[in-house]
C-alpha cells in the first residue's frame, strides 16, 4: 500500500546565518501541513514543506536563554498563527508568524529564454514562496515543573507536577475570551475530586495532546497509563465551535466518551467545567511498587518504576476508529476505541518482521497516521518503521543490514528518529534523526513513498489493477497483459511509468485521485484544483485550455471511467455537481457531456456495470443508469434511499458497491435494482453488507451485516469465473479473507434487534484465508493469482545513503478455492471451477501445491488420531478432482518427490500402485513423468531385481532420443548399485554398448567379463 522507494534527500538544518550549528531538538509541521517549523536550543526555524526552503529564523539572546532557560519542544496553536516554546526554567516563549505579502523572501536569477525551460518548477513549487517573519511576542512564566502543553485557538493548557495540575491561560490579546468562559484561567488539581476517572489519581499529567477531527485529547500520566478525554462546558460534550469545525463528523466515532462519575467544578470564574475520561491503555504496576505507595505515600518520585508498557505516544485514527500506543519498551500496540460502555478492548502487539539491529529499538519517540488513515509511521531511539492499519509492516530500518562507510554515510534517520509527520498528499515522510555524526546540519531527511490509488479512492477499477502514485507519477501494473510466465516472474518489468504533466502538478499539487479505466488503457488524475486524463494508446495527456476554468472546481468525491467517459464528482463556487466528460473532446466547460447537480458533497461514487452509485455527506444513495443518446451521454436518476440510523458517520464510507440477484439480472427492470441490492460497504474498517427488507408499508429497510473488521480495503468480483461470481475478497493486514458467493452468506441475527429492523451481527467467518507475506494489491481473476509489492532497502560501501524499492511478488489462489471445494465435497464445483485456468502454463503446478497440502493435513490428523470425515475424505476426494485433468499423474509423482517418503504408502494406497502408474506413463509415451515414478518405485521396494522397468524405459528414451533422461536414467541406475553392474547390464541391454564378447542381452553376470 505504502512503499518507500528512490532514496531520501537531505535538507539543511543550519539556517544560512552566521550562527552556531546546533542540535535540532524537535520539529512539527504547521495544521494545514504546508509548514514546519524545528527548534535548537537556542534558536527556531520556520520552512516551507515544497519547496523545501527556510523561510524566517528566530535566535534567542544570551540573556534570554540564562534567564527563560534553553528550548526543548515547539508546538503549533491550531490556527498556525503562534508556536509555543517550553523551556528547561518552565517558561513558555510565545512566537507569532507573521505573514508580509509584500515581500519575496527570494529571488530566482534572470535567466536566458533559451535556458528557462530548464528550470521549470517541480510539483508544488510553481506557488511563490510567501515572506513571514518571526516575532518574540511574549513570556510566560509557569509556577511549578512544567511538564505537558497543548496551545488552543484562545488559550493554552499545561501540566504541571509541583503541584500535580492541569491548568490553562489565555493567549496575551484574548482577554476577550474569558468573557463566554472558553478562554479564562483556570486550575485542576490531579485528584480524585477533580478528575475522578482516573484509575490511580497520585500521579502527574506528563503529556497532553489534541486531535481536532475527534475534538478529544490524550492524556498521559506518570504511572505510565493513557486516557482520552474531553472538556466539557455547561453539560456540552465536545469542544467548543471554534477549535472544531460542524463538518468533522470524525467525532461520531467516539461520540460522548463512557464514564461513571465526573469531575467536580473547577476553579474558574465562569461557567461550570469539567473533564471527562476513560483509560485507553491500563498499566497494572508490580505489586511491590503498589504496596510502597500504599504503605508511605511520600514523594511519588522516591518510588520511580519504569513500567515497559509505560505510554510515550498516543497516535489516533478516527478513520478507522482506532488508536496506537507506543511504549517505553519499544512496542507498539494497536487498540479499537472504546465502547460506549467504557469496555476497552484488548490491544494488538505489533510484530516487525525481521530486525536485524542488535541492541533493540529502544523507546518509541514519536508517531503519526497518514492523512488517509491507512498506515502508521513510527520513530524510535534507534530506528524506523511503517505499518498498515491492519498490522502489516510495510517498511522498517534499524541501522543497516550490510557494511556501509561509517564516515561518509550520511542517512542518519536509519539509526534513529526524534520526530516525524506525513507532508501533504502522504507522498513524502518528513523525519527528524536522533543525531547526524558525520554532518552538523544532516538530521532532516524527506522519504517518498509510491502508494496505492486505493487509499484515495476504492472504485473497482482501481482495485481490478495494481495501481500505484507517487508524488509526480502513476504506475500501472501491465503483467496482466503479458504472457503467464511473465505475470509470476518477479524480475519481469511489467510496470508502466506514467509521468503527470509538470504544467499541471506544479501548480495543483499534490494528486488527490487517480482513477483507471476498466482496460488499464485510460487515466484521470486530480490534484487540488481541475483535472488531467491519459491515454495509454496515444500516450497523450488533455488539460484544461482555459486555466480559469480548470481552477474554479476542485474533485471531491472522486473519479470513474464508463468505457471512453469520465465520471467526476466536483465541488464548484459552494455547489456539488456530477460531471461527465469525454476523451474524445478537448476539456472545457463547453464540452462537458453532462451536469447532474447534487445537494450535499459526494463521499464516493461506484460503478456497476452501466449504474453509477453516488453516497453523499447526508447519508443518502442515489442510483443512476447511464444512458447513451445518439449525440451524447446522461444519467438517469433511479432513486435514492437514506442510510440514517444504519450508518452513524458517513464520511466513514471508504467503499461502496452492491450485488443484484439473478433473477432481477435477467428479468428485471435496472430501475428496481435499488430496491433488491444487497449493499456492499467499507465503513471505517469494517466490511458490512447491507440486506433490503420491505416492511409491510412497502419501504425498504435494511439489515446490516458485519463481515469483518479491521479491513483496508476489498475487491468484489460480480461475474465471470465460476465459484468466483458474486465473491467478496478483503484484505485485513494478514491475509485475503474470500467470501464466496456473497448473495448467499446466510444473517445471523443478534440477541435484540432494533426497532428500525436492522440487525447487527457479529464477524462472518469467510470461505477461504489466503495468508501472504507480502502485501497485495490485485487480484489477477483470469490468470489465477494475486499481485502485490514488497519494499527492499539496499546499501553499498561506496554509496552514503540507502536506496529502497518496490519488487512485485505474486501468490497463486487456485488451490485455496480448490482446497474449499473438496473440503466440502464438492467435487464436481471443483472440477468446474479448475477447468477455467486449465490453459496456464502454471496449473500444473497449482494442483501439486494443493495435494501437497491435502497429504500433509492428512497425515497431521493421523498423528493427532483426529477422526474427522471431513479429513478421512478429503485426499479421496482430491485424487478423483485430479483424475478429470490429464496432469494428474505429473502432479501425483511431483508431489511424492516433495513429500517425506512416510507419506507414500498412504498416498498410493489412495492414489493407485505406482507399477500401474508407471507402465500408464511408458504406454502414453509421457517418459519423464516415468522416470519419476521410478524413484517411487525403488523407494517403495517394488522394482525388480533385474532393473527390467529400468531397461524398458532407458530403452523408450533412446527411441525417442530423449539424451537428458537418458542420462537421468543411468545416474539412477549407478546410485542403486555401487558395483556399476545394474549400469553396465542396462547399457548392454539397450545396446548402447556391446557386449564383451560381442553377445547383447546376456545375463547381469557376464558383464564383469
Amino acid at each position: 500500500m505504502y512503499f518507500p522507494t528512490s532514496a531520501a534527500r537531505q535538507l539543511s538544518s543550519a539556517p544560512p546565518l552566521p550562527l552556531p550549528t546546533e542540535l535540532v531538538l524537535a520539529l512539527a509541521p504547521s495544521p494545514r501541513k504546508t509548514l514546519f517549523a524545528t527548534v535548537t536550543k537556542s534558536g527556531l526555524s520556520l520552512w516551507r514543506v515544497r519547496p523545501s526552503a527556510v523561510l524566517a529564523h528566530l535566535s534567542r539572546t544570551a540573556t534570554s536563554l540564562e534567564e527563560h532557560g534553553e528550548n526543548i519542544n515547539l508546538h503549533w496553536s491550531p490556527d498556525g498563527q503562534r508556536i509555543v516554546i517550553p523551556t528547561t526554567e518552565s517558561y513558555l516563549v510565545l512566537v507569532t508568524v507573521e505573514y508580509n505579502a509584500e515581500e519575496v523572501p527570494y529571488q530566482s536569477p534572470p535567466l536566458a529564454a533559451n535556458a528557462a525551460r530548464h528550470f521549470l518548477p517541480g510539483a508544488g513549487e510553481a506557488l511563490p514562496l510567501q515572506s513571514l517573519s518571526l516575532r518574540l511576542e511574549g513570556v510566560i512564566r509557569i509556577e511549578g515543573n512544567l511538564l505537558g502543553v497543548s496551545p488552543r485557538k484562545e488559550y493554552i493548557l499545561f501540566s504541571t507536577s509541583k503541584p500535580p495540575a492541569v491548568q490553562r491561560v489565555p493567549w496575551p490579546d484574548a482577554a476577550k475570551g474569558s468573557e463566554n468562559g472558553t478562554g479564562g484561567y483556570d486550575t485542576w488539581v490531579v485528584n480524585e475530586e477533580e478528575l475522578p476517572w482516573l484509575i490511580d489519581p497520585d500521579v502527574t499529567v506528563c503529556q497532553i495532546s489534541y486531535h481536532r477531527q475527534t475534538g478529544c485529547e490524550t492524556w498521559i500520566t506518570s504511572d505510565g497509563r493513557a486516557y482520552l478525554v474531553q472538556l466539557n462546558q455547561e453539560q456540552s460534550i465536545g469542544p467548543s465551535a471554534s477549535e472544531v469545525s460542524a463538518g468533522d463528523d470524525e467525532r461520531a466515532q467516539i461520540g460522548q466518551l463512557p464514564h461513571r462519575r465526573q469531575s467536580s467544578d473547577s476553579t474558574s470564574s465562569v461557567g461550570a467545567l469539567s473533564w471527562q475520561g476513560t483509560c485507553i491503555h491500563y498499566v497494572n504496576p508490580p505489586r511491590w511498587v503498589q504496596k510502597r505507595k500504599h504503605v508511605d505515600p511520600g514523594d511519588i518520585a522516591q518510588y520511580t518504576y519504569t513500567e515497559p508498557r509505560r505510554a510515550m505516544v498516543i497516535a489516533l485514527n478516527p478513520k478507522f476508529s482506532m488508536l496506537a500506543v507506543g511504549t517505553y519498551s519499544g512496542t507498539v500496540e494497536f487498540t479499537d476505541f472504546p465502547s460506549m460502555e467504557g469496555a476497552v478492548p484488548k490491544p494488538r502487539v505489533l510484530q516487525i518482521p525481521t530486525m536485524y539491529a542488535r541492541d533493540g529499538t529502544g523507546s518509541v519517540c514519536t508517531m503519526e497516521w497518514s492523512a488517509d488513515g491507512y498506515v502508521l509511521a513510527v520513530g524510535w531511539e534507534k530506528g524506523w518503521a511503517v505499518w498498515s492499519v491492519g498490522g502489516r509492516c510495510l517498511a522498517w530500518g534499524f541501522g543497516v543490514e550490510y557494511e556501509v562507510d561509517e564516515e561518509r554515510f550520511q542517512d542518519a534517520f536509519m539509526y534513529g528518529i526524534r520526530s516525524l509527520f506525513w507532508a501533504p498528499g502522504n507522498f513524502e515522510l518528513v523525519m527528524l534523526a536522533q543525531s547526524s555524526p558525520n554532518k552538523a546540519d544532516g538530521q532532516i531527511f524527506v522519504l517518498p513513498f509510491a502508494k496505492s490509488a486505493t487509499t484515495g479512492q476504492q472504485s473497482p477499477d482501481n482495485t481490478q489493477y495494481a495501481f500505484l502514485q507517487m508524488d509526480d507519477r502513476v504506475l500501472v501494473y501491465r503483467g496482466a497483459d503479458q504472457p503467464d510466465m511473465s505475470v509470476i516472474n518477479p524480475e519481469a518489468d511489467v510496470w508502466q511509468h506514467v509521468k503527470v504533466p509538470q504544467s499541471y502538478l506544479s501548480a495543483n499539487w499534490p494528486i488527490r485521485y487517480s482513477s483507471l479505466s476498466a482496460d488499464g488503457r485510460l487515466i484521470a488524475i486530480a490534484g487540488r484544483r481541475g483535472l488531467v486524463h491519459y491515454s495509454s494508446t496515444s500516450g497523450r495527456w488533455k488539460m484544461f485550455v482555459d486555466e480559469l476554468q480548470e481552477q474554479a472546481f476542485t474533485v471531491k468525491g472522486g473519479l470513474l471511467w464508463f468505457h471512453h467517459v469520465l465520471i467526476a464528482a466536483i465541488e464548484v463556487a459552494g455547489a456539488y455537481q456530477i460531471r461527465l466528460y469525454s476523451r474524445d473532446l478537448e476539456l472545457s466547460n463547453q464540452n462537458v457531456l453532462h451536469r447532474e447537480m447534487v445537494s450535499s458533497p459526494v463521499v464516493i461514487l461506484s460503478l456497476v456495470d452501466n449504474s453509477l452509485l453516488v453516497y453523499t455527506a447526508d447519508n443518502t444513495l442515489y442510483h443512476y443508469l447511464i444512458i447513451p443518446t445518439a449525440d451524447t451521454i446522461k444519467l438517469h436518476l433511479c432513486g435514492s434511499i437514506t442510510f440514517n440510523g444504519v450508518i452513524a458517520a458517513p464520511n466513514a464510507v471508504r467503499a461502496l458497491s452492491w450485488m443484484i440477484p439473478s433473477a432481477q439480472k435477467q428479468l428485471g427492470d435496472p430501475a428496481d435494482d435499488l430496491a433488491v441490492a444487497t449493499v456492499l460497504m467499507i465503513v471505517g474498517g469494517k466490511l458490512v453488507l447491507l440486506r433490503p427488507r420491505k416492511s409491510e408499508e412497502g419501504e425498504v429497510k435494511y439489515d446490516m451485516q458485519i463481515l469483518a473488521d479491521r479491513i483496508e480495503f476489498c475487491w468484489i468480483h460480480l461475474r465471470g469465473i465460476g465459484t468466483l461470481e458474486n465473491s467478496l475478497w478483503g484484505y485485513d493486514g494478514q491475509g485475503i479473507r474470500v467470501w464466496l458467493n456473497a448473495l448467499a452468506i446466510e444473517s445471523v441475527p443478534s440477541a435484540a434487534d432494533g426497532e428500525d429492523g436492522r440487525v447487527i451481527s457479529d464477524s462472518v467467518k469467510e470461505s477461504v484465508n489466503i495468508l501472504l507475506d507480502f502485501y497485495p494489491l490485485s487480484v489477477l481473476m483470469d490468470k489465477g493469482i494475486i499481485i502485490g509489492g514488497e519494499v527492499e532497502a539496499a546499501t553499498r560501501s561506496n554509496l552514503s545513503f540507502t536506496m529502497f524499492r518496490h519488487v512485485t511478488s505474486s501468490h497463486l489462489f487456485l488451490h485455496h478455492i480448490l482446497h474449499f471445494h473438496l473440503e466440502n465435497a464438492q467435487v464436481k464445483e471443483a472440477v468446474a471451477f479448475a477447468s477455467h485456468y486449465q490453459h496456464l502454463v502454471y496449473f500444473a503446478h497449482a494442483l501439486e501445491i494443493l495435494l501437497h497440502s491435502v497429504v500433509e493435513e492428512d497425515a497431521e490428523a493421523a498423528e493427532k488420531q483426529e477422526e474427522t470425515s471431513t479429513l478421512d475424505g478429503l485426499l479421496p476426494a482430491t485424487i478423483e478432482f485430479l483424475d478429470h485433468f490429464d496432469d494428474a499423474l505429473d502432479v501425483v509423482v511431483g508431489c511424492a518427490r516433495k513429500i517425506e517418503m512416510t507419506r507414500w504408502p498412504r498416498l498410493f494406497d489412495i492414489v493407485g500402485n505406482p507399477k500401474i502408474l508407471f507402465e500408464s506413463c511408458l504406454t502414453t509415451g509421457r517418459l519423464k513423468t516415468a522416470g519419476s515414478y521410478l524413484l517411487v518405485l525403488h523407494g517403495l521396494e517394488q522394482l525388480d531385481g533385474m532393473n527390467g522397468d529400468a531397461i524398458r524405459l532407458l530403452r523408450s528414451a533412446v527411441a525417442a532420443q530423449d539424451w537428458q533422461l537418458c542420462r537421468e536414467i543411468l545416474r539412477f541406475l549407478h546410485s542403486i548399485d555401487d558395483t556399476g553392474a545394474a549400469l553396465q547390464s542396462a547399457l548392454v541391454e539397450t545396446q548402447i554398448l556391446p557386449s564383451a564378447d560381442s553377445q547383447p542381452g546376456q545375463e547381469n553376470g557376464n558383464a564383469h567379463q
